[in-house]
């Protein structure tokens, strides 16, 4: 008999990430590439965000501010599409 091995539940199974295309998800990150400064973003960050040290290690400023915006135009979007569908029944 094998044993019952449950999968790890990410953050992004959780949040219902998956039910974004990677075309939708491809087209927010060419949106943000054209519309926000990313150096000038990131230089007035870095002075701010936590250096290395002991613990874990961190992720670079301009990974973490990406994420950060796509995971804020992607709930934006998702309640803005909730909204048209209560408005238009």
């Amino acid at each position: 008999m094998k044993p019952y091995i449950q999968k790890q539940r990410t953050l992004a199974i959780l949040s219902g990430f998956g039910r974004y295309t990677r075309k939708t998800r491809g087209g927010i990150l060419e949106e943000m590439e054209q519309v926000v400064p990313w150096r000038e973003l990131c230089a007035l960050v870095e002075p701010h965000y936590p250096k290395p040290g002991n613990g874990r290690p961190l992720v670079g400023v301009e990974r973490m501010l990406r994420i950060y915006f796509c995971s804020s135009v992607l709930t934006c979007r998702t309640r803005l599409s909730k909204r048209r569908y209560t408005t238009q029944r």
